[in-house]
């Protein structure tokens, strides 16, 4: 039977970190598999998180508990069918658990899973954005957690932790806490119990099926490169997708995603020097260089209003070497 889990949290709470933590810790004699679903078409953590020891399905362009879960459904079959130890699940940061976790406890899978518990992670500094604190998934996603992990404490200030502390005294029914930095969970929180409880119906959902089915984008006819857009629950993302023979200046890329001025933004991309991966959100931007190289480049930003994206790729463009 698979161990399952559920890590959720909202966008830039650090979830990709984790993941990569978890994947580092992996015991050597279980096979993982890891379902990741993201808001934007392009799919970018499939690329951050290849070659960790994982089998990785990324299911793009939306919410996994759209459309009856068949996206979930249809991912997990495919990823069920090589019988791994555990498998881990990270929904978009703007996705509702409800739906997902009704559908890891139906009949059909009582006999394939088993479901521990549900993992949240909260940057405390979130709370002090009203347009985040009041988002419904964001609130529903805490709602859901068996434990919650309160990431990125190497950047919290004092006003940061008070904020966590009385959210925490009003956050109802208590849930175990777990302070972190750079995704850094002892392993064997993945194995505690999950505690069933009632969560709110949610409101606002993408209302199509992902276009691309549980495969990121990919080049067709030739393509050099291309961009997708996608919107839903008061976001908007843009994604660039770009051949194999593409490669980027690394320090004009760099300064490109710093100056987006958006509230998430990553990216895998070919540049002269390796594959530089980018991960970021409107507080930090982090990235890092390696021997790796994927099969092509992509880099995705997510923002709360429209953005003038026609500059921004303007501006990428220009980043591409020659």
């Amino acid at each position: 039977m698979t161990r399952v889990n559920l890590i959720t949290g909202f966008l830039g709470s650090g979830k990709t970190t984790l993941l990569c933590h978890l994947l580092a810790a992996r015991p050597q004699n279980e096979k993982w598999a890891v379902l990741v679903n993201e808001f934007g078409e392009i799919g970018i953590d499939g690329a951050l998180l290849a070659d960790r020891g994982a089998t990785v399905k990324e299911i793009p362009g939306g919410c996994l508990c759209c459309v009856n879960g068949l996206p979930l459904q249809v991912g997990l079959n495919l990823l069920l069918k090589d019988k791994p130890d555990r498998l881990l699940i990270e929904p978009t940061g703007l996705g509702h658990p409800r739906r997902v976790l009704e559908i890891l406890k139906s009949p059909v899978y009582q006999t394939w899973l088993q479901l521990n518990a549900t993992l949240t992670l909260l940057d405390p500094r979130q709370l002090a954005d009203p347009r985040i604190a009041a988002n419904e998934n964001f609130r529903d996603q805490l709602a859901a957690a068996d434990i919650i992990i309160a990431s990125k404490r190497d950047s919290w200030d004092t006003q940061d932790r008070q904020r966590l502390t009385e959210w925490l005294q009003q956050s109802q029914p208590p849930r175990p806490v777990r302070e972190t930095e750079f995704g850094r969970i002892p392993l064997h929180l993945l194995d505690a119990p999950h505690q069933p409880r009632a969560l709110p119906l949610p409101h606002h959902h993408h209302p199509d099926v992902p276009a691309s089915g549980v495969a990121a984008l990919r080049l067709t006819g030739g393509a050099r490169w291309r961009r997708s857009l996608n919107q839903g629950q008061g976001y908007s993302a843009c994604g660039w997708l770009f051949d194999g023979e593409t490669r980027f200046d690394s320090a004009a890329l760099l300064a490109w995603a710093q100056q987006a001025q958006v509230d998430r933004i990553k990216g895998v991309m070919r540049t002269a020097e390796g594959t530089m991966r980018i991960n970021g959100e409107a507080k930090a931007l982090h990235s890092e260089t390696s021997a790796v190289s994927p099969p092509d480049s992509r880099i995705e930003v997510i923002h709360s209003q429209q953005a003038d994206w026609n500059r921004l790729q303007s501006a990428l463009l220009k980043c591409r070497l020659r």
